[in-house]
């Protein structure tokens, strides 16, 4: 049962990071093209779609080490992200009302990745003992 409850959140983990950076291939798009506009956009991009690539990993690692690292590389992109939309919103390139839901997935996304690491070292540390 618990081997088909992971399997089920993997499968849910390779499709909502996925969806949220395609949304940010769009907000790409949506950005002035004017040196701040573009180098905003640029950043948003790379963090916003590194999440997915991150947590994809971390679902294939060989190890609970290498697991719990490549989730909390995921985490970082997500801190990341959630600046880059706050700076994007500060600069009124974009409106908050806009972006709220991006940030609202943004805080969804690392309360799950959180808890995902911290069972993942409560985990760890069990089997060490």
């Amino acid at each position: 049962m618990m081997e088909r409850s992971n399997a089920a959140f993997a499968d849910a983990m390779k499709i909502r990071p996925r969806a949220y950076a395609l949304r940010f291939i769009r907000l790409h798009s949506a950005l002035p093209r004017n040196s701040v506009g573009r180098v905003l956009a640029d950043q948003i991009l790379r963090s916003g779609t590194l999440v997915g690539a991150q947590f994809r990993e971390s679902i294939r690692s060989r190890s609970r080490a290498e697991f719990i690292s490549k989730t909390e590389s995921a985490l970082q992109e997500l801190e990341e992200t959630r600046y880059w939309i706050e700076l994007i919103v500060d600069a009124k390139l974009q409106t908050s009302n806009r972006l709220a839901s991006l940030l609202k997935e943004s805080d969804e996304l690392l309360a799950i990745l959180t808890a995902t690491v911290k069972t993942a070292k409560i985990n760890r540390r069990s089997r060490e003992s």
